[in-house]
């Protein structure tokens, strides 16, 4: 497969028709992450309530595949559990890495992004979303955050 064949036409135009959230002024909670192999950044803002994502932003400078996933996920985390939401994680990771399934259900688009996975080089920047969401709930998580909220 040529790298060529990664970018889709699925893919091209989630990328393209992505809604750009931007950053949120009141966010619980923020992570950036960034890769250093193709040099995407992401950087993500939550709010949560009672274990549900209540809202998200984002600002991404990314190649296709890390702003169709950023897309999938602006457009479906709004309303969803943050158990859940690890979860889609854990699936995306294992989609790439172990031969898993995609994420299914409201995530289905990310289907599209398996073909990623025989390019190990293009795995940082697909998961860049994921991971930068992951990092900025265990902030939520963490006993600095907590003491500051109370």
């Amino acid at each position: 497969m040529e790298l060529s064949d990664l970018y889709s036409e699925k893919i091209l135009d989630l990328a393209g028709n992505a809604r750009q959230p931007g950053r949120l002024a009141d966010a619980d909670a923020s992570a950036r992450k960034v890769s250093r192999i193709c040099g995407s950044v992401i950087e993500v803002d939550l709010q949560v309530r009672d274990g549900i994502i209540t809202g998200y932003g984002h600002e991404i400078s990314a190649c296709a595949l890390g702003q169709t996933s950023a897309a999938v996920v602006a457009r479906e985390v709004i309303g969803t559990p943050v158990s859940e939401f690890l979860g889609v994680r854990q699936a995306m990771h294992d989609m790439l890495k172990a031969e898993g399934p995609p994420p299914g259900g409201k995530w289905d688009d990310l289907k599209y992004l398996e073909p990623v996975r025989a390019y190990p080089a293009r795995h940082v920047s697909t998961l860049l979303v994921f991971d930068a969401v992951a990092a900025a709930l265990e902030k939520l998580e963490s006993p600095q955050q907590v003491a500051s909220q109370g």
